[in-house]
């Protein structure tokens, strides 16, 4: 017997009653959880902690798969399902299902399906551009003449649906970019006009550059997140195999996997370094690791562990928690790959955990063909650091308790006048080293251009043009906000940039940071990396510009101010913010790079945009 409407109506209106009843339990609970174990973090400014402001543009369903699936997963396992989603909605303001994160609408897509060739059309590959990682396009595959960049403008903006930080860099290859977001979407784009050509959903957020190679006459794409590694064709977006290379439930793939001679090289990181934050958190067991693939089937040929041996029992915190070491020592960067000597190079971060190891802070050399480690060097010694360190609960803060003076910087290999060669990188120390590779890491030359410190130096990696290196300095400051409210960017602190000498490190010259007036919420430091064609760096700012240098002298030729709304090709609503982590991409004529990068202070951002001379 059919009900009468008056009764239907009574009782949609409970259920919609209890509903926004339980939401409200829900959101005031999620604020006591939140202040009792996400406030020390996120409302203090410690670094890779989203702030509140970034949440609000979220959607709990990320904030939730971050907690079970992500790289709070350590922090969260801690409170039940319900408290987790408690949180989320809290942190989002947002109630779960209310804002959906949808695949690309039809009017994006690319009308047609035209099969990738890599062999006719300029190449970006991954994150260094080549297996050198000298983030250095030549004249011909540049497309782009030093004398056209001041006419740069822009062509094209494309839209990340629902992201505050772009964390993975565009590669290009067969006339294609490719590139991850944070949401987990990996899209194949045309790279003259921005539609889409397929999107790939990884599951969890996709920070590395995507590589490329051939198998079998087909173009193949290559790319990490969440300790898994990902094959896809890169003609369709179809799944090839995937590969799980680290049982740690917050290992994950930052740096950008290389593909050489049929087989993948990636590298391993964590954020168990942020896990620690708890005091409960039985600090630390991660290692980071390069791990080989074979690249047609993902089966693993081998895996080299940055720390020889296993962490072990050490102490018990205040609190009684089990510690453990050693532990850390990730690899964060993209490997270099050295085909006169068949060896991989790669740089390393800090240990989370007492005692300290000689691999940490350090270059590392592995033989290609068995992992095996060559020889290591180490350029700061005594670095444990997690971020108990810089909270005010620091128990499970190392007894070495930094400096914090990890490797974000991928080693460049460079040939150099006198006929030697060189292995070059920043470090967050403010100096810039360069090794002899064929020296079992002889120190050739060492020069200092930042202060340096946990945010400091050299963060993201340099470009190297076969005459100089070209470097760009973060040493991004923090100041204290009023009535606790945590710390924001020093808008007088940090940034510059300086053109070295590769065979000696001579300064060539140095151009300090315009500067950020009266903004707010801005830092001129310069964390992301360099990129460089013929005569022209470009270094891109936190204070959201792109700029392009002179090669010659310094000066800037070229200004982008990137933070702004932009219409996009995709229909997304999208705008730029700060410039952060990855570097431009040049190519066929035309410059790429994202906007948006929360972290520090930063100003968030959802876009990536492309630019020719005169927009054409």
């Amino acid at each position: 017997m059919k009900e009468p409407k008056s009764v239907v109506r009574c009782v949609i209106l409970g259920i919609a009653l209890l509903v926004r009843f339980s939401a409200s339990l829900s959101a005031q609970n999620g604020a006591g959880l939140y202040n009792e174990s996400c406030a020390s973090c996120h409302d203090a400014g410690v670094e890779r902690a989203p702030t509140r402001a970034a949440f609000r543009a979220m959607t709990p369903e990320r904030v939730l798969a971050a907690m079970e699936t992500g790289a709070m997963i350590s922090m969260a396992n801690f409170r039940t399902a319900s408290e987790r989603r408690a949180i989320a909605e809290f942190v989002t303001g947002k109630a779960f299902g209310s804002v959906l994160e949808t695949a690309p609408p039809s009017r994006a897509m690319c009308s047609s399906s035209d099969v990738p060739n890599a062999g006719d059309r300029a190449l970006w590959n991954g994150w260094g551009q080549n297996i050198a990682n000298a983030r250095y396009q030549d004249r011909s595959a540049a497309g782009l003449p030093a004398a056209q960049v001041p006419r740069l403008k822009l062509k094209w903006a494309f839209g990340f649906p629902g992201d505050l930080t772009i964390e993975a860099q565009p590669s290009l290859a067969g006339g294609r970019l490719f590139i991850g977001s944070q949401t987990g979407r990996v899209y194949s784009l045309n790279a003259a006009t921005g539609c889409i050509y397929w999107s790939f959903d990884a599951g969890a957020g996709v920070r590395t550059a995507v590589s490329t190679g051939i198998l079998g006459n087909r173009l193949t794409a290559f790319f990490g997140g969440n300790g898994i590694a990902y094959s896809v064709e890169a003609a369709t977006g179809r799944l090839l195999w995937q590969s799980k290379l680290d049982d740690n439930p917050v290992a994950h793939i930052t740096g950008s996997p290389v593909f050489h001679d049929g087989r993948l090289y990636v590298p391993v990181a964590s954020g168990e370094e942020g896990a620690a934050a708890s005091p409960d958190y039985e600090c630390c067991r991660f290692r980071g690791s390069v791990v080989a693939l074979d690249a047609a089937t993902g089966k693993q040929l081998w895996k080299t562990y940055t720390i020889a041996e296993e962490a072990r029992p050490t102490k018990k915190n205040r609190q009684g928690v089990q510690l453990w070491g050693p532990s850390g020592a990730p690899v964060w960067t993209s490997p270099t790959i050295d085909t006169k000597r068949n060896a991989l190079y790669v740089t390393t971060g800090d240990n989370y955990s007492d005692p300290t190891t000689s691999t940490s802070d350090a270059f590392l050399a592995m033989d290609l063909e068995s992992g095996k480690l060559l020889w290591s060097r180490q350029m700061t010694s005594s670095d444990a650091y997690n971020v108990a360190c810089r909270i005010p609960n620091k128990t499970n803060c190392p007894d070495s308790n930094g400096p914090d003076l990890d490797f974000g910087s991928s080693p460049i290999l460079a040939s150099l006048a006198n006929g030697r060669r060189a292995l070059i990188a920043g470090q967050k120390s403010g100096v810039v080293h360069a090794l002899d590779p064929d020296r079992n890491g002889e120190i050739v030359w060492q020069v200092r251009v930042g202060q340096g410190g946990s945010l400091g130096g050299v963060q993201w990696g340099s470009a190297a043009d076969g005459t100089n290196v070209y470097v760009a300095v973060s040493d991004i400051g923090r100041v204290l906000l009023p009535f606790g409210l945590g710390t924001d960017a020093d808008p007088k602190r940090g940034g510059g940039i300086f053109a070295l000498r590769l065979d000696n490190g001579e300064r060539i010259w140095y151009t300090a940071p315009p500067g950020c007036g009266d903004r707010k919420r801005c830092s001129p430091a310069q964390s992301a990396a360099v990129s460089a064609i013929p005569g022209i760096a470009f270094s891109g700012s936190v204070d959201g510009h792109m700029r392009a240098y002179s090669a010659t002298n310094g000066a800037i030729v070229w200004d982008f101010n990137a933070s702004r709304p932009y219409q996009t090709v995709n229909g997304v609503a999208a705008r730029g913010g700060s410039l952060d982590g990855p570097g431009p991409v040049i190519g066929d004529g035309i410059l790429y790079f994202v906007s948006g990068y929360t972290k520090w202070g930063g100003e968030p951002g959802n876009v990536l945009l492309a630019f020719s001379v005169d927009g054409k």
